[in-house]
């Protein structure tokens, strides 16, 4: 794995629409975002973490706590496509070409390094994936039926067939059918992520807002891992408080 060039990158926003500011948000006495930027850079794995933003209050804090930011455009609806616009950037900077780019949503706060070597595992495994994505156990039925909780399911290789905010599969029979969502650490190929961005947005990525039904409607395939880590993204307010007492623990 070191022998491979890997970059993290963070795509955050302010203007979120559930939660406006939602990275500068405090947990425990630092913005969200720190958790996440300090959580990725112990990872042994990679070469280079940077920040993705279009806002000037993230990229003045990463810097000021020695941290690398590129300023990206304020037009993109997808993290991914703001990570393709960093990353191609990040390149001509450095004059290095990166291998695999992991991208780590930053409203996971939770995030621990060694989710970063779990996600790309599958790599290594299998020479074909040309994406991967974390996923972990929904453990209530509260998470399973709320919107923000992106649900996932998966063929019997451990490809996602379809991802989405409604609950599935369906829980209508009395059988126990297991239930995953998604967990935003998403590593690309480099060459198929700037792919990604050649691709059009499509209807069912526009009608969840979930970045990787772009790569299915399209007919290529991500590669589901499981992670032993519980995690909870913060997508409003009420996941902010729920968070913070978790991580105080």
């Amino acid at each position: 794995m070191n022998e491979l060039k890997i970059v993290a990158l963070i795509p955050a926003r302010m203007g979120s629409s559930r939660f406006p500011g939602k990275p500068m948000a405090q947990i425990n006495g630092k913005p969200m975002i720190g958790h996440v930027y300090e959580a990725v850079r112990k990872s042994p794995l990679l070469m280079d973490v940077v920040v993705a933003t279009c806002d000037e209050a993230i990229y003045n804090y990463i810097t000021s706590i020695s941290g690398k930011a590129i300023y990206t455009s304020d037009k993109h609806e997808r993290a991914s496509d703001r990570c393709a616009e960093a990353l191609l950037k990040l390149e001509a900077e450095r004059s290095v070409k990166y291998d695999i780019v992991v991208m780590v949503q930053g409203d996971e706060p939770m995030t621990h390094p060694d989710m970063i070597a779990e996600s790309i595992t599958p790599f290594f495994d299998d020479e074909s994936v040309q994406v991967t994505n974390l996923m972990s156990v929904i453990n209530s039925v509260e998470e399973f039926k709320d919107r923000n909780c992106i649900k996932v399911v998966c063929d019997l290789n451990l490809n996602a067939i379809f991802f989405s905010r409604e609950p599935i599969p369906t829980q209508f029979k009395e059988e126990n059918v297991p239930m995953f969502k998604q967990v935003c650490v998403i590593p690309f190929r480099r060459d198929f992520l700037i792919k990604y961005t050649e691709l059009k947005p499509t209807p069912l990525e526009i009608a969840e807002s979930v970045d990787m039904l772009r790569v299915l409607e399209n007919g290529y395939k991500v590669r589901m891992a499981m992670t032993k880590f519980q995690t909870y993204a913060v997508d409003t307010p009420e996941d902010l408080t729920r968070v913070e007492k978790l991580m105080s623990k």
